[in-house]
């Protein structure tokens, strides 16, 4: 006989670990399906083993910079295991969180492959057995995984994805990374910072695209002038491993291909959404390029079935996927949330320098029509970042010119990913540039850069 609940997840990452609590706490009777690690890749093989990394990489260069802060730190070097078995005891640490979450929320864990059989059944199997599940919703969670390349698929070895990027048994010497998205982005910082030689290639013409262009040109020229070297509007047409590195064919833009040798590489060109083999056709769950179709509350054209996350489509975020869940699992339970509004959402690089944004870029906003007005302001003008010895980036805030609307916000240097929530939650609130001009910002903080862009849009800036 099937374990009947009101509600079964399927898949514990961010999205569906946050919906099972918010759905505990809304007096639902709750399971969530697991095939692999509470977390999911996430917490696991993502957002916070990464971090780690790049905090290693950090201290490590300011290690090797000491002297810039009239302090000495002779014969700087690393333990590769030790800086791996770090990252690992981290996402251990969180892993055994959210166990302890689920329990204290009365949360059922069922561990195993998780399969929809019809409308609120599904089967998990665990090994030789199969235990059934019956819930009046089910929340589709399962996520996604790395893409690889049609012509190379990664090894483990010579060629790898961002899990394999993350426990080397060994230091890459010379790393080509295919693609300049986030994680790209992030692994050649780590990696470049930690001594390896690093060359990245895209196919569009400026890396980081999502983001503002001057983000992403002044990107490119930190990114070069710390050793990285950048190929943009670049295709890759071979990869061959060997036992000693990997062979590269690389398509020049102006169609020269040459050959190029590499110890290792990382691929990095995106995401598949985790919808096979799950039930999903048999139900006629719609779907876009194997994304989950749904409407603003989570909700699939499936009576019943809803999803959430990285298997829904961009963007492809942790935090995104965490209040899908929340707004999906509110509208189970009868409740009248808001609906998802991507526009809201911040995106974050933790490269060094990092990169934060929220809403419209410049060009986007101007596409869409609106009169704008732009304020821009550099970290060379804050007190607090030059006392940092963090006076590279800028803030970028553009705003509607007819009624004050901040339409977005853009940041490059030291810790703008914390520092973009301000921005967050001034569009959630929709306030205009009058109210942010009021904010007292206190002093120093590199928070006070977010004052002066506001200020300069309209020609006020005080410190430049």
């Amino acid at each position: 006989m099937a374990d009947n609940f009101d509600l079964v997840i399927l898949g514990s990452g961010p999205g569906g670990y946050v919906a099972a609590i918010r759905a505990s706490q809304l007096g639902l009777k709750v399971a969530i399906v697991e095939r692999e690690r509470l977390g999911g890749i996430c917490l696991n093989w993502g957002c916070i083993p990464t971090k780690a990394l790049l905090r290693t990489s950090e201290i490590y260069h300011y290690m090797q910079n000491a002297e810039s802060y009239g302090l000495k730190a002779d014969n700087v070097g690393f333990d590769l295991a030790k800086i791996v078995d770090r990252s690992r005891k981290v996402a251990g640490q969180l892993n055994a969180g959210v166990k302890g979450l689920m329990k204290k929320n009365k949360v059922t864990v069922v561990e195993g492959v998780g399969t929809v059989t019809a409308k609120g059944k599904l089967s998990v199997k665990q090994g030789d057995k199969t235990v059934d599940l019956e819930a009046k919703n089910i929340i589709v969670a399962t996520g996604a995984r790395a893409r690889d390349l049609p012509f190379a698929k990664a090894d483990g070895e010579r060629i790898w994805t961002y899990r394999h990027a993350m426990v080397p048994t060994e230091m890459p010497t010379k790393l080509l990374v295919i693609g300049s998205g986030a994680i790209g982005v992030e692994f050649a910082s780590f990696y470049n910072d930690m001594g390896a030689d690093v060359t990245i290639v895209e196919m569009l013409p400026r890396i980081l695209p999502v983001e503002d262009e001057e983000v992403s040109a002044f990107m490119d020229k930190a990114l070069t002038k710390q050793g990285i070297k950048l190929l943009t509007q670049t295709g890759l047409e071979g990869l061959v491993p060997s036992a000693n590195g990997v062979t590269a064919k690389i398509k020049a833009k102006d169609g020269k291909v040459s050959e190029e040798t590499f110890s290792h590489a990382i691929i990095a060109i995106g995401i598949v959404p985790n919808t096979e083999n799950i039930g999903l056709e048999a139900l006629g769950v719609e779907t876009d390029r194997g994304h989950i179709k749904t409407d603003g509350y989570g909700r699939t054209n499936v009576d019943g079935i809803w999803a959430i996350g990285d298997v829904t489509g961009a963007p492809w975020l942790a935090h995104k996927a965490s209040h899908e869940g929340i707004i999906a699992v509110e509208k189970i339970a009868g409740g009248s949330p808001h609906q998802m509004d991507k526009a809201n959402i911040p995106g974050c690089t933790y490269s060094r320098p990092q990169v934060a944004s929220v809403g419209m870029t410049e060009a986007k906003a101007k596409e869409a029509g609106y009169e704008l007005k732009v304020g821009k302001f550099p970290f060379i003008g804050n007190g607090k970042a030059i006392a940092l010895g963090e006076a590279e980036g800028f803030v970028k805030t553009v705003f509607d010119a007819k009624t004050g609307e901040l339409l977005g916000a853009h940041m490059v240097g030291a810790e703008v990913t914390e520092l973009i929530q301000g921005y967050v939650v001034a569009r959630q609130l929709e306030t205009t540039e009058a109210e942010l001009m009021e904010t007292v910002f206190a002093h120093p903080t590199l928070s006070e850069m977010m004052h002066e862009s506001v200020l300069a849009a309209y020609g006020r800036a005080i410190h430049y």
